[in-house]
């Protein structure tokens, strides 16, 4: 395979994700630097990605997806679970579901009080409002001015007033801005979609700073190993067009490319558990036995209904209704398909001795993700409605593991879901909490015959048994290159994202969260990398005065 001439940068960050997407917009403010930016997928052009309600469709059919596979499940009958992750400018900003989410105030007071002070929650909370528009405006909680357009689901469904009005008639709380001062409570859902399109993290900050002279972003480009000399991160090969091609870094490589991605380089790289990096043959640069491990992810079940009388999206899915309705979405931005069927969502108490919520409920106005995103829109279906209660918290830990040398092989990724018997016990709860409020009076004109779990699905060990059968991944991995303070041998990052034992490298992306957070993960992630971005550039963050 030929090999290009090197070049030479003053930071390489891999990966164009949302967090590199956003180090990369705003490293390049300061014109004396220059930025290599590179992309294992393609340009984020594709149109079908820019109206919301394909977001599902695309996104199992595995459209800019890296195709990954989870390990057989050992506690989940076998299962083997998918794990999207984008493989495309803008990562997974570019093909989620839009949901924004920042997570609660105590999850990030955790993080400081476990030796990582500069995570406090009023520490971050002016780096989630750097990084949005609300369409509220701003005010102490929300930002009015940044990149990501953030608003309310305009979904157009009667269910979602009548589903509000089930969690007030089950006693529940409610609450005008989960991303403001009380997350508790139903609510409608927040979106980062502006004028009936998406609004991805690519579009926001990358590509108003891509004309930028000292910014280069090179697509099909996948790094394939850190360069480390004498202790120092010097650059990063990578191959793209059947080249390898040698990148020099002067003053940083940072790592951006996920959960999983990240890991892997670092590993293939030698930095890692050495006895790991040993039985494949890999020398060991750096040990840092956390590489790959702590792995987390959120968990969830659905709990669906029949409905009554079919809503707006059925009666859409008609041909000619159907071309209409993109054709409208693309041309002008207006229509059903331009919102997602999450309207409504709720982040409450499932489990009696919670002292903040442990479940966050995603209601869904149509039928599960099966029908109709992956087959023809003109595929006669039934029509429903449900709940997926997702655990917030889990305590089961996973990990990440090498198959080969080969940078293109997939890693092996063993969740190992619901090894914790507390996990078991909070999703059970979540579901019963959701079938109660989706048995209220309000919902007696619309839900029809529970569907999933089941009628006769009641006792604790009938959920558990359906649990084992049906839990799923929300598809939110963290932790697999732990932050931590210096005295926790598992930790991979120090505070400021550094790589321990490796000098001018940092990683910047979700992999850097100690353990899991109350929320969906783009909007943390963007946070993570606009305070990451101040303090490679010598920037001391300001302090919130929200107490």
């Amino acid at each position: 395979m030929p090999t290009q001439q090197q070049r030479t940068y003053d930071y390489i960050i891999v990966g164009a994700g949302s967090a590199g997407c956003t180090l990369a917009a705003r490293l390049s403010e300061d014109k004396d630097v220059r930025i290599l930016l590179l992309e294992a997928g393609g340009w984020d052009t594709d149109p079908l990605n820019e109206i919301p309600i394909l977001w599902a469709r695309n996104a199992f059919r595995r459209r800019h997806d890296w195709g990954y596979s989870c390990e057989p499940e050992r506690g989940l009958a076998g299962q083997t679970l998918p794990m999207f992750r984008g493989k495309i400018v803008g990562g997974c900003s570019s093909i989620n579901a839009m949901t924004y989410v920042r997570g609660h105030r105590a999850d990030y007071d955790r993080w400081a009080a476990s030796g990582l002070p500069s995570w406090s929650y009023r520490h971050v909370l002016p780096y989630f409002k750097k990084q949005e528009t609300w369409e509220g405006g701003a005010d102490d909680y929300r930002g009015g001015s940044g990149p990501i357009a953030t608003t309310t689901s305009h979904y157009d469904d009667p269910l979602g007033d009548a589903i509000l009005a089930a969690g007030e008639a089950a006693g529940l709380p409610a609450t005008a801005d989960y991303n403001g001062a009380q997350q508790e409570g139903f609510a409608v859902s927040q979106l980062t979609v502006s004028q009936g399109r998406r609004f991805s993290v690519s579009k926001a900050y990358l590509h108003p700073a891509k004309s930028r002279q000292n910014l280069t972003v090179e697509v099909g480009a996948h790094a394939t190993k850190v360069i480390v000399e004498n202790g120092r991160a010097v650059g990063v090969v990578y191959r793209q067009d059947d080249q390898l091609i040698t990148a020099r870094a002067e003053r940083e490589v940072i790592l951006s490319g996920g959960s999983i991605n990240s890991p892997q380089l670092l590993m293939l790289s030698g930095i890692g558990d050495p006895q790991h990096l040993r039985d494949h043959g890999i020398g060991v640069v750096a040990a840092l036995p956390g590489v790959g491990n702590n792995l987390h992810e959120h968990i969830t079940a659905d709990v669906g209904h029949v409905r009554k009388t079919p809503g707006p999206l059925h009666r859409t899915m008609r041909i000619d209704r159907t071309v209409l309705s993109l054709a409208k979405a693309h041309l002008s931005g207006t229509g059903i398909f331009t919102s997602v069927p999450n309207h409504i969502m709720a982040f409450l108490k499932a489990n009696s001795d919670s002292t903040i919520p442990d479940v966050q409920l995603q209601f869904r106005m149509g039928p599960s993700v099966a029908a109709p995103y992956l087959r023809p829109f003109t595929t006669p279906y039934t029509d429903g409605f449900g709940c997926r209660p997702v655990v917030l918290r889990p305590e089961s830990i996973g990990r990440l593991q090498l198959r080969s040398t080969d940078p293109f092989a997939h890693i092996r990724i063993d969740l190992n879901l619901c090894a914790a018997e507390k996990d078991r016990r909070t999703l059970r709860a979540g579901i019963r909490l959701a079938r109660d409020i989706l048995r209220q009076r309000p919902l007696e004109g619309f839900a029809g015959t529970e569907m999933t779990p089941g009628l006769k699905t009641n006792t604790d060990s009938e959920i558990d048994d359906y649990i084992r059968d049906n839990v799923m991944a929300f598809i939110h991995p963290i932790g697999t290159c732990k932050m931590g303070k210096a005295s926790d041998g598992t930790a991979v990052v120090d505070e400021e994202l550094r790589v321990r034992g490796i000098d001018g490298l940092r990683v910047v992306d979700a992999s850097i969260m100690p353990d899991h957070i109350g929320a969906n993960l783009n909007a943390p992630v963007v946070m993570i990398a606009e305070k990451a971005a101040d303090m490679i550039r010598g920037r001391v963050s300001t302090l919130s005065p929200v107490q």
